[in-house]
Parts: C-alpha cells; structure tokens; sequence
C-alpha cells in the first residue's frame, strides 16, 4: 500500500512518541585536530530523530525509532545500541542491497571554521525510504510522530514520504516537525528553502532555529518567523543563548491534538490559519548559563524535552524549560546523548522562579546529582 490508509486509529496506543528518520554510525575523533591528522577514532551513533527516541526513552517516555539501516554491522550496531536505550526499534527495515551511513567529525564545535564533518551516507538505507516501503501502522501509532527536514533531504522518495506523513487526515497523530536545515544535504538550488517551509506549516508543532530561518528564508526575527508559518499550533523559535519563544494557538480544525495546546502566558496576537483568526500567546523562556563540553545534540535534546512535558501537558513556559535543561544534559558530556536529569530534579529546577531561573549555571555532571535547588551551582 502506497500511503496511510484514511482514518487510522492511534487513540488506543500505548506508544508516546514515534520518531522516523535515519539515522549513522559516528566515529568520533581521539583527539582534538584535523581529520587528516585524527589517529583513531571512537565509535557512537548520530541521528536526529533517534536522538529525539533516545532521550525520550531515558526519560521514562514509550518511544519507538523507526528507520531503514543495511543488513550489515553498522546496522546491527545502530539498531542494537538504540534499543539499548529503551527505544523499540521492531518497525526497524533492513536493505540487503544498501549499506547504513556513516559519518566522522572533528572534536571541535560546529559553528566553528575548523569543524569538519566526512558524510558516507549518499546511497544509504536511509534514503531508500518511500511511501512504499515504510510500516505506516508503527508509524501512526503512538501519540506524536516526530520528524526533521533532514529526511527530507535524503532523496525524492524520502521528500515524498514527508509529504505523506504530514498530509491532513483523520486519525493522523499530531505531527512535530523539526526544521533542521542542513544545506550539505540538499541538491543545489532553493529547493530546501521552499520544502522545508511547506513541510512546517503542514505540522502541528514545529521547532526552528532563529539562525536557520534566516539562512534557510531570509527571515528575520521570532515574530516574522510566525508570520511565515502560521499554521502549527505550536511553534518553538530557538535562539540560542537567548533563549526560546514558543507561539501556541488554539487548536485548529481537523486532525489536531489537545496535547499540542495548553498555552498559558498573556502576550497575545492573532495569526490567520484556515480563514480563521486565532489568537497567539507568546511566550519567550530565557536559556541557561551552560559550561558547554561540546555543542552537539544540543537541538534534538531540547526537542526531546519539550515533546516530554507537552506529553505531561505541562505549562508552555515548563515545556520549554525542561527542553533547556534536557539540551544542558546534552552541552555538557562530548557526545549526541546522555542520561537527561531525573524527572523529579528537572521539575524542581523548571519551578524556580524567575531570578533564580536566571542564576543557574550547569556544568558537566549536573545531571547525577539529585540535589535541591539551591544547591545547584551558581555564577
């Protein structure tokens, strides 16, 4: 069957969240410097929907991963270690004829001019995905289906099936879309720019990096980014060490969920969806002072945090917080994941108030000490 059949059931799941994308071994390097000069390399995994799974699962979520590696090692390990986690990885499809990515890194930070990154993903598993060949059962069941503009990218037939899965139809759980722009990925051209845009404003939550709106649209500022994407009910604007906005609407006609609502904060404006006007709460949630180890994974924790408290139906202002902490997990060890702080840590530190929000400084370790919050470290 080429695309979900209308009118599939997902109210009596017992999956919170179902990520697709795919996702590679990473070798990561021994010591700081160039590839060329990097001796050895250790192994890990990357991928930013597996990454959403991972830290969910360890969160004490019903995450599932849903993917498409090669019938080889580098599939055995992916597989083997997400599942590690917590994650059910039984809608995982291996390719007989295609192998799983793989990718090697520098030591260094991503926004820096020295960071490399060596991608052998072109041809992989991953980008044989299609309407066609994916479990859309697994895929619409769990309460949340989480992708990323990166899959998109991967080939036509991935592009294609994004456009299935955030197609409206009854019984489509709600759809999170993380924009992720990555311009190495793409085949020349805009094309990104316009897929990417109308991939978000298919999704009912959508999280985008202030920074990548601009390079990927030309637009500047959270509010102009909400003008351009006015459709989801929720969207997340992340703007580094600034901090997050978070626009959140009521909910829309047809297949929306409850749990994509729950704004609380004043602050509001009204966004045109559908012919209708709907009015906006605009909340904006400081970041944290991190003692960053290495900047990756940063996003897909943040990513994680927030789903994990709109799953509580938290507060917008506590969604966006415990994606701050979950990221400040991520900032302060050298890989993509790590065990994100118990939940009841977590809570205790998204109640603080404001001042006292403002004077917490994370540094590596953080996460094992379940202490009272005015014991964290401060500046």
């Amino acid at each position: 069957m080429s695309g979900p059949a209308a009118g599939t059931a997902h109210a009596a799941t017992t999956t919170d969240v179902v990520c697709l994308g795919e996702s590679m071994v990473t070798f990561l390097p021994s010591q700081p410097g160039r590839l060329a000069d990097v001796p050895s390399f250790g192994r890990g995994i990357g991928g930013a929907e597996s990454n959403v799974a991972c830290a969910l699962a360890a969160a004490g979520h019903r995450a599932a991963w849903v993917g498409r590696v090669g019938a080889d090692g580098f599939g055995d390990h992916l597989v083997e270690t997400i599942a590690s986690y917590g994650v059910d990885t039984s809608a995982v499809r291996r390719d007989p004829v295609r192998p799983t990515g793989i990718y090697f890194r520098t030591a260094t930070d991503r926004g820096t001019d020295t960071h490399e990154v060596a991608y052998y993903r072109a041809g992989s598993a991953a980008s044989a995905m299609s309407p066609a060949n994916v479990p859309y059962d697994e895929l619409f069941a769990g309460r949340i289906l989480h992708l990323s503009g990166i899959t998109a990218a991967l080939s036509g037939d991935c592009l294609e099936l994004l456009r299935e899965l955030t197609a409206a139809r009854p019984g489509r759980p709600l759809v999170s879309f993380d924009v992720n722009h990555r311009p190495h990925l793409w085949r020349g051209g805009d094309a990104d720019a316009s897929v990417l845009l109308e991939l978000a404003r298919r999704a009912d939550l959508v999280f985008v990096g202030e920074d990548e709106a601009e390079e990927a649209w030309g637009i500047v500022g959270a509010e102009a980014i909400r003008a351009a994407v006015p459709e989801p009910s929720v969207l997340v604007v992340k703007r580094g060490s600034a901090g997050a906005t978070v626009f959140a609407s009521g909910l829309r006609p047809g297949p929306r969920s409850s749990i994509a609502g729950g704004a609380e904060n004043a602050g509001a404006r009204s966004s045109s969806a559908g012919g209708a006007d709907l009015a906006d709460t605009v909340t904006h949630v400081p970041a944290l002072h991190v003692d960053v180890v290495a900047a990756v994974g940063a996003g897909d924790a943040f990513a994680a945090g927030f789903l994990s408290a709109t799953l509580r139906g938290l507060p917008v202002r506590d969604r966006a917080r415990h994606g701050h902490l979950m990221a400040a997990a991520v900032l302060t060890v050298p890989g993509d994941l790590t065990e994100p702080p118990a939940r009841d840590h977590a809570d205790r530190l998204v109640a603080l108030g404001d001042d006292a929000w403002g004077t917490l400084r994370l540094g590596p370790g953080w996460t094992a000490a379940d202490r009272a919050p005015e014991e964290v470290r401060t500046p």
